[in-house]
């Protein structure tokens, strides 16, 4: 929200009071109160009428500091709020009569006494930022609504990432950003899951923690500086240091929460009814057999809306007249070694007979003059499950049980972003704060019911700070066009640097129908994604409806991804344990290359494999190469960075490069992602510096280390060891060596390569 006319103005109506100095300062052994005055104190007399700000500075962990200001304290909401970490670290605090300060880790903070009102924030004898003149304060605007301001600022050629799933230019500069739920598709300003928290190239990332409307004005309203804003008496928020993208993510993740680790099985090709099409169990069952009968792997069959009758979403029962036998039909689909997803939202319409249920009981969101809440978007009559009360979460995670116990095993939990604010909450919570939150409790509910059976898993659209762990999420609805895919892996990657490690998106675009074209470029990208689905609107989305040539290079690269598991698990447990996303943007990758700043058509897929999707027709495309002698997976050839490349790329393949010095574990299987990835795995070896070892772990299908590697280098000998894991057969590959010259040595296109059996623990190669 911008209040400012120009730099010396407010807008007309707008009135503002800003923190001049930290006047009065106390501490104790952990934190700093400062009461911040809002206009100079010369005498006494200052000091009567008028506002004045009380700042608290403290650390939940070491490298953070959070800080906290506060103008009516008994006007400030208790609920709800986010779950954040608090480990009361140690700390270092000092005050003199010039400046207060407070040191956790590397990170510090100082407050000047008199004025001007400066609050900086350093790591290493470097400034990061820091809140200055007319920065923290309280502004009414025309209608006397009132918020709590704060300005940071942004030094010479700093960009700022983050704010959640943002569909535009990855780099947030000149960008007025405002962190509210909605459903409005990927063509606009408006997002499924907004996230309060950016980060910069300077080394910081800043955290509002605040569940509500948060307005951030990106250099959008003073260009030099980051402006967020909420409604209220209170605004806190956390700085934290890295120096590294990376470090930043594992710090912030480790405060709101990191990724649960999803079931093996979900990382394969999921096959959607689509949405509005007509099916039956017929249907199904003819685009089931279809997959099988093309070799094309598939893992999960996904039922989406009008599993249930047309008026009743959601009352939890199968469309008798299209569906007379459910059980039957999901152990069906269970004998063909499928998993079987159902779409779900939190509304009730009136025609539901659980409308008239959950009324009763109150298990319905309610306005204040205690009749339920009901509007006609969506479903007619629809009401919301009120999930602040335990009571009402039981009772809609009874409906789901009662799916579970006849074979479903993962819900896609769609909506949860249009929540009203003229409602009252069962457990008094403030609904402004509730619109984003509420989306955390509904997929929590579902999440805890999963978890009952084990291995649980969403698909979820909504999010807010802590959806994160409770994975995958999806981007929403996307036209089929190329722009749209595009747009669509920005979203993701924005998404991704705000904690989430797992995101998925419609294959082919959800809205229309793609042509060819579109299809076959989205199925590449779609099959590099941590979880690849096919989904769309009006129309179907198996492969042969749009050529038979759709059918091959959605094959080639269901099975590329299932060969690639024991690498791309490895990438989910380490979102699981710092917080790093699968689908990592090449600025969290390479924060020294500045080439990689504003890069958002290309990815890195764990750390190892750079993935620049094909967006256009002909198969032209523009990429950006880190330095080093990268090579191309999918023919084995060597790219040299750092340079930009244009290429033309077939149907059948893309920009798809492994970094130099990386040991990528590629696996024995390809008919399914869930197998024993560590049983005849083949270490490959690309361009591994003389003197240089790397370790590769590759997990157990259940996330455990099945099996550990160390790879070495030592002129022209390579070795590798097995140093755990249970004896089986594995092998090593150097990449690009055509002839080692040695009888043992196997000739293969990717390089030579040498086998072992159960009971060997060494290899070597000579070249």
């Amino acid at each position: 929200m911008k209040f400012k006319d120009g730099h010396w103005r407010m807008r007309p109506g707008v009135r503002g009071e800003y923190a001049t100095a930290a006047h009065d300062v106390t501490a104790d052994a952990a934190s700093l109160r400062v009461l911040a005055p809002t206009r100079p104190i010369t005498r006494r007399g200052n000091t009567i009428d008028g506002p004045v700000l009380r700042v608290d500075v403290s650390s939940p962990m070491p490298d953070v500091i959070r800080v906290r200001t506060v103008h009516f304290a008994g006007s400030v909401p208790g609920s709800p709020a986010f779950e954040v970490r608090d480990d009361s670290p140690d700390v270092e605090i000092s005050v003199d009569d010039d400046v207060a300060g407070l040191t956790s880790g590397a990170l510090t903070v100082r407050l000047r006494r008199d004025a001007p009102w400066e609050m900086t924030f350093s790591a290493g004898g470097r400034e990061l930022t820091r809140s200055g003149g007319k920065s923290l304060g309280i502004v009414h605007d025309p209608g006397d609504r009132h918020f709590m301001v704060e300005q940071l600022r942004l030094s010479a050629g700093e960009l700022v990432y983050g704010l959640g799933e943002r569909f535009g230019p990855l780099v947030r500069n000149g960008q007025a950003v405002d962190i509210w739920n909605d459903d409005g598709g990927t063509t606009s300003e408006l997002a499924y899951k907004n996230i309060p928290f950016y980060l910069t190239n300077r080394g910081y990332g800043v955290f509002v923690n605040h569940p509500g409307r948060v307005s951030f004005e990106v250099g959008s309203e003073t260009v030099s500086r980051v402006q967020f804003s909420v409604e209220g008496h209170d605004l806190e928020y956390l700085i934290i240091h890295g120096p590294t993208p990376a470090d930043i993510l594992r710090r912030y993740t480790a405060l709101t929460g990191r990724p649960a680790l999803p079931p093996a099985w979900s990382f394969g090709l999921w096959l959607s009814t689509s949405f509005t099409t007509d099916y039956d169990e017929a249907t199904v069952t003819s685009f089931v057999a279809g997959m099988a009968e093309r070799d094309l792997p598939l893992s999960v069959f996904h039922f989406d809306c009008f599993w249930m009758r047309q008026y009743r979403w959601c009352d939890f029962e199968w469309d008798a007249e299209v569906f007379p036998d459910p059980e039957g039909m999901l152990g069906r689909l269970k004998e063909r070694g499928l998993r079987v997803c159902l779409w779900i939202n939190p509304y009730i319409g009136q025609a539901s007979k659980l409308f008239d249920e959950g009324m009763a009981a109150g298990h319905l969101l309610r306005r204040p003059d205690g009749s339920v809440w009901q509007d006609d978007h969506w479903q007619a009559g629809r009401a919301l499950v009120d999930f602040t009360s335990p009571a009402a979460r039981e009772w809609y995670a009874g409906k789901l049980r009662a799916l579970l116990d006849m074979g479903v095993d993962a819900f896609k939990t769609d909506f949860g972003e249009r929540i009203p604010t003229g409602v009252v909450y069962a457990d008094g919570s403030d609904p402004e704060r509730m619109h984003n939150y509420y989306t955390l409790l509904y997929n929590q509910t579902v999440n805890d019911v999963l978890a009952e059976r084990g291995e649980p898993v969403l698909f979820a659209r909504s999010a807010t700070v802590g959806g994160q762990r409770l994975p995958v999420h999806w981007g929403g609805d996307c036209e089929s066009t190329f722009e749209a895919m595009a747009e669509s892996l920005r979203g993701g990657l924005s998404l991704g640097l705000a904690g989430f490690g797992f995101w998925s998106h419609d294959i082919g675009g959800f809205e229309g129908r793609p042509d060819p074209a579109v299809f076959k470029r989205w199925a590449a990208f779609g099959l590099l994604s941590s979880h690849s689905r096919l989904h769309g609107s009006g129309s179907y989305r198996v492969p042969w409806l749009f050529d038979e040539e759709s059918v091959d290079v959605l094959r080639s690269f269901t099975r590329l991804k299932a060969r690639l598991m024991p690498y791309l698990y490895g990438a989910a447990v380490q979102a699981t344990t710092d917080g790093l996303p699968v689908m990592r943007a090449m600025q969290l990758a390479f924060p020294g290359d500045r080439a990689c700043d504003y890069l958002d058509a290309q990815y890195m897929l764990g750390r190892d494999l750079l993935v620049a999707p094909v967006m256009s027709a002909d198969g032209d495309i523009s990429y950006y190469v880190p330095d080093g002698v990268w090579t191309r997976l999918l023919d084995g050839e060597t790219v040299t960075g750092p340079g930009w490349r244009s290429e033309r790329h077939g149907f059948d393949s893309l920009p798809l490069l492994v970094r130099p010095g990386t040991v990528l574990p590629v696996g024995a299987r390809e008919d399914r992602p869930d197998y024993d990835y560590a049983d005849d795995v083949t270490l490959q070896v690309y361009q591994l510096a003389d003197g240089a070892t790397r370790t590769v772990t590759v997990p157990a299908v259940d996330g455990g280390a099945g099996a550990v590697f160390e790879v070495s280098r030592s002129g022209d000998r390579l070795r590798a060891r097995r140093v755990q894991g249970p004896p089986a057969r594995w092998n090593l590959l150097l990449a690009g060596v055509r002839d080692a010259g040695h009888p043992r040595l196997e000739t293969t296109p990717g390089g030579v390569r040498v086998a072992a059996g159960p009971g060997t623990d060494d290899i070597e190669i000579i070249f």
